[in-house]
């Protein structure tokens, strides 16, 4: 069935095959390139982002080149507020965020799709790699064919009705096989190396970036019995499982590294201690969002877990209450940090996603 779609279009060699597949599949297509900044340079200059100066042109190359229309959507002050802003709060709260899940979830689906269905288009298509299936559960998400690309993690946090109205042409398709049809497309974008590091951290470096907008709060660094070990200049750079860059000004015991265990922002303390403190067995997720039908409440329930991006599934028992996911992993995990996305699948289908509130 041919719909009116807004090609959502990065500047990046997945986002130009999808709007090009799109056209093809006989969907009325306009392509539009999010801007995020006011002055992009001051988030990353260069191809190593997804929302340069660059990236902008290489997009309308594209447009060009397939034969679509094309514009420019200032989203700037959502972006700052919706993914930016949540970064450093997230964060100086002793958390640890992902903010492409907050990317994907507040700007390329609720504010664009919002948009795109005000103007009366229909969905909205991305280089996304996932896919979408209809099951006996209705239309639901499923793991990429390309494992290596696999995308569904971080598209987790879209509930329902936003992929109701999402197109993801890709998800059939591995990476290489991708590069080789751009060239056949006559993409100038086809060799473009993909985006890599957080869009608005110009040098990459996570530490600086936070320290210049938070400032120094020096605190102590204690092991597990409260004694002191060193000094921070701000915990909010360190994250749970770190070991190099402790600067401790007593050695461990026995040569034993250490690890960090908790950061506790009210007293602006880090805790360090041996690695197998970091085992975690029990996670509990908090603003669980369904990508499809929510699982009965209070009921065991058999699945894969999964906190990063590119993290391998853990078997697991998981139980739904409210708006919260209580998990038990078959097989314990290191390092584990509270604001971390918490995915659960069936399988290769995506259930839903919580962020990760409590871990024991």
């Amino acid at each position: 069935m041919s719909v009116r779609v807004i090609a959502a279009m990065s500047g990046g060699v997945d986002s130009a095959v999808a709007a090009a597949r799109a056209v093809e599949q006989g969907h009325e297509v306009v392509g539009v390139h999010l801007a995020l900044s006011s002055n992009p340079q001051k988030y990353r200059s260069g191809a190593r982002g997804c929302c340069t100066i660059e990236d902008s042109h290489d997009a309308r190359r594209a447009a060009d080149v397939i034969g679509i229309p094309f514009y420019i959507w200032d989203m700037a002050e959502e972006f700052h507020d919706g993914v930016v802003e949540n970064f450093l709060s997230e964060y100086a709260a002793g958390r640890t965020p992902n903010p492409c899940l907050r990317c994907n979830e507040k700007i390329k689906f609720a504010a664009v799709l919002e948009r795109a269905r005000a103007l009366g288009f229909d969905a909205v298509v991305t280089g996304h790699y996932a896919q979408m299936r209809e099951t006996d559960l209705g239309r639901t998400m499923h793991r990429a064919e390309d494992p290596l690309k696999d995308q569904s993690y971080v598209l987790a946090v879209l509930n329902k009705e936003q992929l109701d109205g999402a197109l993801f042409p890709l998800g059939d398709t591995h990476k290489e096989e991708v590069r080789k049809e751009a060239k056949r497309r006559g993409l100038y974008v086809a060799n473009k190396p993909d985006s890599h590091d957080i869009c608005f951290v110009p040098s990459g470096n996570n530490a600086s970036w936070l320290h210049d907008r938070l400032g120094t709060q020096a605190g102590p660094i204690v092991d597990e019995s409260g004694n002191k070990l060193g000094e921070h200049q701000g915990a909010y750079t360190y994250t749970i499982g770190q070991r190099r860059g402790l600067n401790l000004t007593i050695p461990a015991d026995g040569g034993v590294p250490r690890y960090v265990l908790k950061i506790e922002p009210v007293s602006n303390t880090v805790v360090v201690g041996s690695k197998e403190s970091l085992a975690v067995s029990s996670i509990t997720g908090e603003n669980s969002i369904w990508c499809g039908p929510k699982p009965v409440e209070e009921l065991p329930l058999r699945g894969f877990a999964q906190i990063r991006a590119h993290g391998q599934p853990l078997p697991c028992t998981y139980i739904v209450s409210a708006d919260h996911i209580s998990v038990e992993l078959d097989d314990p995990l290191l390092g584990l940090a509270t604001g971390q996305g918490l995915v659960i699948y069936d399988e290769d289908r995506v259930v839903g996603s919580a962020t990760v509130s409590a871990t024991a």
